[in-house]
């Protein structure tokens, strides 16, 4: 019988909840130490949005239709709440990646071996991957500024909007850390964590209103794009910054973003958790 299944009976003393909040963040904090120590991580995150910023600006800038006008700074505008989108859901790569390591290494063992909170493990890597979505977008926005993007370019808008669509954001980027949790959990190695992390994520930003304007796709698709998830914080976050983009739409998540925004992030983290701790629960040494 192995280490991990002759300890994995060994229950946390004391309140479970309390029990809970401080295993994660002891596991947070590893992470978070691990990340420090290897800043390239950040750093080789950091290119791949920036890049986008830049390419879409001033490639496709020119020739894209918002609103009726192929303002280079109106699209401008209205690129930089799907680029944040992005950025942040394409951390979920990364996260599965990190813990299928953990798994490969025998870390996840070690840790199964030890009077822990169950759902600890997970939540405190999935919190520290937050904390550096944060400091990622903290750093995309200073880029954006610089490349010529403004908010309340569109429609007036406050910094309590402001601060609310990056809130939604961060909220977006941590239900989809869940995901990334679970693929993760299921997968053997890193490298196929991080290519199964990715394939579906590419059609799920670029089936939205991310980067083009949904009123030009085939009824259809257009469907599929409003009911979309992403483009229902895309929508929201246009909406709190008054940037263009906003345009008229049957569905609901449209015409409601905000709510639609919080109510698919929280579905995503109860039903993302729960299979992933489940998953944490039966997998073998």
């Amino acid at each position: 019988m192995s280490t991990a299944t002759d300890t994995a009976r060994v229950a946390p003393a004391g309140n479970p909840v309390s029990q809970s909040v401080r295993d994660s963040m002891v596991v947070a904090q590893r992470n978070l130490i691990r990340m420090s120590r290897i800043p390239e991580m950040i750093i080789y995150g950091l290119i791949q949005p920036i890049m986008f910023v830049v390419l879409f600006t001033y490639v496709f800038g020119g020739s894209m239709q918002i609103g009726g006008s192929t303002s280079a700074v109106d699209y401008k505008n209205f690129l930089m709440a799907g680029i944040f989108a992005q950025t942040v859901t394409f951390a979920t790569a990364s996260s599965g990646a990190g813990i299928a390591d953990d798994m490969h290494k025998g870390l996840i063992d070690r840790f199964r071996s030890l009077p822990m909170a169950r759902g600890a493990v997970l939540t405190g890597r999935t919190f520290a991957d937050l904390v550096q979505t944060a400091l990622t977008l903290v750093v995309l926005a200073v880029v954006a500024l610089l490349v010529g993007w403004r908010v309340g370019s569109d429609a007036p808008t406050n910094a309590g909007k402001v601060l609310g669509a990056f809130g939604l954001l961060l909220l977006l980027g941590y239900a989809f850390t869940w995901i990334g949790a679970l693929i993760g959990m299921s997968v053997r190695t890193p490298e196929a964590a991080t290519s199964s992390g990715l394939i579906w994520l590419f059609p799920v930003t670029f089936i939205s209103n991310a980067f083009v304007d949904t009123s030009h796709m085939t009824p259809w698709l257009r469907h599929i794009a409003d009911w979309n998830p992403f483009s229902a914080t895309v929508q929201a976050c246009r909406k709190l910054f008054g940037n263009p983009g906003v345009s008229p739409s049957e569905a609901w998540p449209m015409q409601h973003p905000v709510w639609a925004s919080l109510i698919y992030s929280i579905l995503i983290i109860v039903v993302f958790r729960t299979l992933s701790v489940r998953k944490y629960r039966s997998a073998t040494a």
